[in-house]
């Protein structure tokens, strides 16, 4: 199904509006996550990272509603402002899209209980949430075996050259926050050829390539 992408926009008289996601970005560009762009990336995979800079998402059966995380408007508002010209039209799997979100949950998850498998000495400081900065969200914070901040990101498949940057946004925002030597861990279940090249260049930054082992027991 073809899902329209709109931002939730209160206008200066109270009314509500939906603008279609990519030219409302390409006029409020200070918006775009960092390392993406209207024109390069689908309206499917900058929602996603939207969602992950603290924008709120309401799925409905053919639209995508995205609410900056500086504006409080009522859910019920937009059940009231239904658009009859889309200009924004991208085919997006929501389901696949929900399946990737959870994955990435359980592999937090999953992270979180075992962090020593990922590096030994490594201590989880974000009190079992995710940091929010001015970045975003950050999946994982600890500190290594040597004191510094390691800044982990989890991508389920294949983590694309987007992410890079992603994960620098946060290793720049942390280490003028916090004073301290930032490192990143990036972690996927593959990485575009791009992102291991980029890796050989930034000296703190690591790529681990997780994997999953199933184990079985009877039931009677």
């Amino acid at each position: 199904m073809v899902k329209h992408h709109y931002v939730v926009v209160k206008n200066s008289d109270g009314s509500i509006q939906l603008q279609p996601l990519k030219p409302w970005l390409r006029a409020n560009a200070k918006y775009i996550p960092p390392g993406m762009h209207p024109d390069s990336n689908t309206s499917h995979e900058l929602r996603r990272a939207l969602r992950n800079l603290g924008w709120k998402l309401e799925i409905k059966p053919d639209q995508a509603l995205l609410i900056r995380p500086d504006d409080k408007e009522d859910d019920s508002i937009l059940k009231e402002v239904m658009p009859d010209d889309p200009e924004d039209e991208e085919p997006v799997e929501a389901e696949a899209e929900e399946i990737t979100f959870g994955l990435e949950r359980d592999l937090q998850s999953a992270l979180r209980a075992n962090i020593d498998q990922l590096e030994p000495g490594l201590k989880i400081t974000d009190g079992g949430r995710e940091r929010l900065t001015e970045a975003g969200r950050i999946d994982i914070t600890a500190t290594d075996a040597k004191g510094n901040i390691v800044i982990i990101e989890l991508k389920a498949g294949t983590a694309t050259p987007e992410v890079v940057a992603q994960v620098l946004a946060y290793m720049g925002t942390v280490a003028e926050a916090d004073n301290r030597p930032v490192r990143g861990i990036l972690v996927a279940g593959d990485f575009h050829k791009r992102v291991i090249l980029a890796s050989r260049a930034i000296a703190n930054l690591d790529l681990k390539r997780y994997s999953f082992q199933f184990k079985f027991s009877g039931v009677r």
